[in-house]
């Protein structure tokens, strides 16, 4: 389903011969350019000189400790905080955001609105000019990529956690994002509903879609990121998940010597 939205869209923004392909796999230039960006709140400095480049159809999870700049990070690239210094840039595809979802850390909701299911999708279409087909096709999309066809008409607030969760992502994914920001989307889910969510994202992600996720889960990284970005004390290294997650980066970015429910990946993180 995903595929054949993308090469329905190819059709009319990108030449014939990239129409088999989803259209960011067609985008050679990065989605993404951060040049030397520093972020502060006053005189406190939150990222000093960040630089690095995000391609299409990658999945970047940004690590890092409390405090760090992760959400004040994603909060720039959605214009919503100015940059003290340096740049980003978007692909001209992204520049208007219309294409860019955001799945944020709460959702501030008034619980007493009895709101279904489908309704609380198509809250993503705010600011988005569709037309009545358009935006049936953009919902049916939304709650189909989530298994969450059959819970349309249900009330929202009656949901478990993590339905009210796959809802929320639905909600950014109606707007058939290129680019998929979500601020820490597996907090307070049990493992069931985290690698349910998981596998659903590592499929968007295989079929075309960009993902930037902040998380403090590593074994959930060394599964499913093929990038990461390790946000400490201002800086950020980034790079490929098998370059960066290893032993003495980690050690370094969180100052101990063994990392809590460590995966296969991190055993040899060991002292």
């Amino acid at each position: 389903m995903f595929k054949d939205w993308w090469q329905a869209l190819a059709k009319r923004v990108f030449p014939a011969k990239n129409v088999n392909k989803p259209v960011t796999h067609g985008i050679n230039e990065p989605l993404l350019q951060v040049e030397n960006l520093s972020l502060a709140y006053g005189k406190r400095v939150i990222l000093d000189k960040v630089s690095f480049e995000v391609q299409a159809g990658e999945f970047w999870f940004l690590l890092g400790g409390n405090g760090m700049g992760k959400t004040s990070f994603l909060n720039c690239l959605l214009g919503l905080i100015p940059a003290q210094q340096g740049a980003y840039h978007l692909h001209p595809v992204l520049r208007s955001r219309a294409r860019i979802g955001f799945v944020p850390q709460q959702c501030s909701f008034n619980p007493s609105l009895a709101t279904s299911v489908r309704e609380f999708v198509s809250l993503g279409l705010v600011g988005i000019e569709t037309h009545k087909t358009e935006r049936e096709a953009a919902l049916h999309f939304a709650l189909q990529q989530l298994n969450l066809t059959a819970f349309a008409q249900r009330n929202y607030w009656s949901l478990s956690g993590g339905q009210q969760q796959r809802v929320r992502v639905a909600r950014a994914l109606v707007r058939r994002p290129y680019f998929l920001l979500m601020d820490e989307p597996t907090n307070g889910l049990d493992f069931a509903v985290q690698s349910a969510l998981l596998e659903d994202l590592a499929r968007l992600q295989q079929e075309g879609l960009t993902i930037l996720l902040v998380s403090h889960d590593l074994p959930l990284a060394t599964q499913y990121a093929t990038h990461v970005a390790l946000f400490n004390a201002g800086k950020v290294q980034a790079g490929t998940a098998t370059d960066l997650l290893t032993a003495p980066i980690l050690k370094q970015l969180y100052g101990t010597q063994q990392l809590p429910h460590c995966s296969p990946r991190l055993t040899a993180y060991v002292s």
